[in-house]
C-alpha cells in the first residue's frame, strides 16, 4: 500500500492549515457563505439537509487497519458514531460540526487521509477493482497506475476548475467490477498482438441526468504514456466543455456532440504535443511507485484447505456464505472476502464506530492488516488464508457483517437520499429497507441468484440505478416522493442502460412492485437463468403488464 513521503505529508499538513484559518474567518464573520463555499468544496464539505457532510477520500478503496480505527474514532467524537461508504469508494460523515471540521482534517492526516479533491469540479477520487492485486483473473494490478493518477491530478493546476467533476476508473482484470463504462475516463487492461500490457481508453461514460455508456477513443495506449493522453483528454475537454449550463457541462455531452471520432481526433491533435514530453512515465518512476503494492508475505500453500473444503461440505450457512461473500485468490490457498454492509434493517453502506474498529481487528488477524472499500458499499478482506475463513466468518455473524448475499437482490447499492442529500428528491433507504424486509428469507434469496438493485434518490444517481438490473429513481411530484423503476441495466464490460417501466410509484407502492417484477422473473425463468437473462429474452412488456394490471401507478 502505498506510504506518504515528506512531500505527500507536507502537501496534507499545509491544507489542514489552510481549510482551519479559512473556517476561523468565516465562523468570525469575516468570509462570506459565498466566498466560503468553494474553499469548502475543496476540502469535501458540502451543506446538506441537517447538517454539514464530510466526505473523505480513500483512493481507490484501499486502507490499512491503523486508517480504519481512526475513521471509527472521528465518527465517535464528532458524529453519531458512524459513517457511510460511497459508490465512489470514499467514506461520508452526515453530521459533523463545521467548526470540528478542522479538527477532523488533522486527526485524519495523522494517518495519512484526507477530504482533497473529494468535491467539486476537479479530478475526484480514481475507483478501481476491490480485488485489485489479489484477483484470478487479473491482467495487471490496477493499484500502481491509479497511485500514479492520484499523484498527477492532485492539486493539478490546469485541472482545478474543470466544467464539471470529473471521474476516472481502471480495470486491470479480464472481468470489470469498476463500473468502468461509466465513467468519464474508463481505463481497461488489455494485451497487445505481441502480448504487451497497455490500456484501452474509454471516454464519455456517465450517469446522472443524462446516461451515456463510454465510448473507446483508443484501443490500445502503451503505459508510459498514460499520463500524456490524459493530460490530452482533460486539455481536450478543459478547452471545449461547456459552461454555461451545469447540466451539459460533464465531458460526456461533449463526446456526444463532437461525436467519439471528432473528439478523439482532437485528443490525439493535442497529443502530438505533449507525447514524449517530460510528462512520459519513465520505467523507473513504475517501479517507484509498484514497489508499494507488492504482495504480503504468503505461506506456500499446496491449494485448496481440506478444513476449509469440508466444512463446506457439513454446513450449509457456511457454505452460502463462501459462495456469495468469498472470491477466488490467485494465490494457492487463500481468498478475499466481503464484509456485507447489506443486514437487513441497516442503511446500505452504513458502518458504526465500533464495527469499524472491530473490522480494523480482524483486517490485523486475518488480512495483514489491510481492506478494501468495493463500489459496490461493503468492505473487503483481500489476502485471508481458507484455513482462517470459518473463524473470520464467525467473528463476521457476531458483528452483523456476515449476511451471505453480495450479488443478489439485498446487496443493494444506494445513496444516502433525502433523509440526509440536500439534492435528493426522495429518500432511499426506507426503499432499500423495505426491499430487504421483503426478501429476507435466505433461501428465497438464494433461488432468485444473481440480481443487482440499485437505488437513488434523484437525478444525480450517486446510487447507479441506471445499471442496475432494477434500478429505482426517486422523483419529486408536486412535492411529494414517488419511484420511477427501470430494468434491464447491467455493468461490467457489457454496460447497459435500464429502460423506465413506466409512471411512477408511491413509496408505500414500491416494495410490492418489486414483487410483482420478481414474480414475472421467476414465472419466465427457465433453469438457473439470471434476472438480467429472462430480461433479455423476454423483454420489459411481461413485467409492465403485470405491474400495471390495476390502477396503481400515477404517472
Amino acid at each position: 500500500m502505498y506510504i506518504y513521503d515528506d512531500y505527500d505529508q507536507a502537501l496534507v499538513d499545509q491544507r489542514v492549515a489552510q481549510f482551519a484559518d479559512q473556517t476561523n474567518r468565516f465562523l468570525a464573520g469575516e468570509l462570506t457563505g459565498e466566498e466560503f463555499r468553494p474553499l469548502r468544496l475543496q476540502n469535501g464539505l458540502y451543506i446538506q439537509r441537517h447538517a454539514p457532510m464530510l466526505r473523505v477520500a480513500i483512493p481507490y478503496g484501499h486502507l490499512r487497519a491503523d486508517q480504519v480505527r481512526k475513521l471509527a474514532a472521528i465518527a465517535r467524537t464528532y458524529d453519531r458514531s458512524y459513517a457511510h461508504f460511497t459508490t465512489r469508494q470514499n467514506i461520508q460523515y452526515n453530521w459533523p460540526k463545521l467548526e470540528d471540521v478542522p479538527a477532523i482534517l488533522a486527526e485524519l492526516a495523522t494517518v495519512q487521509m484526507h477530504a482533497i479533491q473529494t468535491s467539486g469540479n476537479c479530478i475526484r477520487n480514481t475507483t478501481t477493482d476491490q480485488f485489485a492485486g489479489v484477483a484470478f483473473d487479473e491482467i495487471v494490478d490496477p493499484r500502481p497506475w491509479c497511485e500514479i493518477i492520484r499523484q498527477w491530478s492532485t492539486f493539478h493546476p490546469e485541472f482545478a476548475h474543470l466544467p464539471r467533476k470529473f471521474k476516472i476508473a481502471v480495470s486491470g482484470s479480464v472481468g470489470d467490477r469498476a463500473a468502468t463504462l461509466v465513467h468519464d475516463i474508463g481505463l481497461h487492461a488489455v494485451r497487445n498482438a505481441a502480448g504487451e500490457v497497455g490500456f484501452k481508453v474509454l471516454v464519455g461514460g456517465g450517469l446522472g441526468r443524462t446516461p451515456i455508456i463510454g465510448s473507446v477513443i483508443r484501443d490500445f495506449l502503451e503505459p508510459h504514456h498514460l499520463l500524456t493522453y490524459l493530460d490530452a483528454i482533460l486539455r481536450v475537454y478543459n478547452r471545449y466543455g461547456r459552461r454555461d449550463n451545469k447540466y451539459k457541462a460533464r465531458i460526456k455531452i461533449l463526446v456526444k456532440a463532437m461525436t467519439p471520432e471528432s473528439f478523439a481526433a482532437k485528443v490525439e491533435a493535442e497529443w502530438a504535443f505533449l507525447k514524449d514530453g517530460p510528462a512520459t512515465l519513465t520505467q523507473a518512476e513504475i517501479d517507484r511507485v509498484s514497489q508499494f503494492f507488492t504482495a504480503p508475505a504468503y505461506e506456500t500453500l499446496p491449494g485448496d484447505d481440506a478444513g476449509f473444503v469440508q466444512l463446506q461440505a457439513e454446513n450449509k450457512a457456511f457454505a452460502r456464505f463462501v459462495e456469495r461473500n468469498v472470491f477466488k485468490h490467485k494465490q494457492p490457498g487463500y481468498v478475499a472476502v466481503t464484509l456485507s454492509l447489506k443486514k437487513t434493517g441497516v442503511a446500505p453502506g452504513d458502518a458504526t464506530a465500533d464495527q469499524l474498529d472491530a473490522v480494523a481487528d480482524l483486517a490485523d488477524q486475518y488480512a495483514y492488516g489491510e481492506l478494501r472499500v468495493s463500489h459496490e458499499q461493503n468492505l473487503i478482506l483481500a489476502d485471508v488464508k481458507q484455513s482462517d475463513v470459518a473463524a473470520l466468518w464467525e467473528s463476521a455473524k457476531a458483528l452483523g457483517l456476515a449476511t451471505p448475499n453480495i450479488g443478489l437482490l439485498t446487496d443493494i447499492i444506494a445513496c444516502p437520499g433525502g433523509d440526509f442529500c440536500d439534492l435528493a428528491n426522495a429518500k432511499s433507504i426506507p426503499i432499500a429497507e423495505g426491499v430487504q424486509k421483503l426478501f429476507d428469507n435466505l433461501d428465497d434469496l438464494f433461488d432468485l441468484g444473481e440480481l443487482d438493485l440499485n437505488i437513488s434518490g434523484c437525478m444525480n444517481s450517486c446510487g447507479h440505478h441506471h445499471v442496475g438490473n432494477i434500478g429505482i429513481l426517486g422523483v419529486d411530484k408536486n412535492g411529494s416522493e414517488w419511484y420511477q423503476i427501470s430494468l434491464g441495466g447491467r455493468q461490467g464490460y457489457e454496460a447497459s442502460l435500464g429502460k423506465v417501466i413506466g409512471p411512477s410509484f408511491a413509496q408505500d407502492d414500491v416494495p410490492g412492485v418489486i414483487r410483482q417484477v420478481i414474480d414475472v422473473f421467476v414465472e419466465q425463468r427457465e433453469g438457473d437463468e439470471r434476472f438480467i437473462d429472462v430480461f433479455d429474452r423476454v423483454g420489459i412488456e411481461p413485467f409492465k403488464a403485470r405491474v400495471y394490471q390495476k390502477e396503481r401507478a400515477h404517472g
